[in-house]
């Protein structure tokens, strides 16, 4: 999959001393997207809009807030985050996703 006629932010998303990091796409229609790159380890993240996390490689279980067991995910799966809520990730091989910012 490839994206056209998007503005790409030059100044890379950050978190974990770098072992979590991305780039923010946005398209003509104000939407966004982030690629990123996850490296091994444990991590929580909160998010104020729904996401849609789409996973393109690596392997991970997630605990969303909903959810009390944590769960396998096997690329090319995707999840959802409801907004304002916290979720948590376990990576174990580096990880390739796409996550989509839903304004509701």
């Amino acid at each position: 999959m490839s994206f056209t006629n998007v503005t790409i932010e030059k100044k890379a998303n950050i978190y974990y001393d770098g072992k979590v990091t991305s780039r923010t796409v946005i398209f003509a229609d104000g939407s966004k997207k982030t690629l990123g790159i996850m490296l091994p380890g444990d991590y929580e993240f909160g998010t104020g809009l729904k996401e849609i996390m789409e996973i393109q490689a690596g392997e991970l279980t997630i605990k969303l807030p909903q959810e009390s067991e944590w769960r396998k995910i096997t690329p090319p799966e995707s999840f959802e985050v409801p907004a304002n809520s916290k979720f948590q990730l376990k990576i174990t091989a580096a990880t390739d996703y796409c996550c989509s910012y839903i304004e509701e």
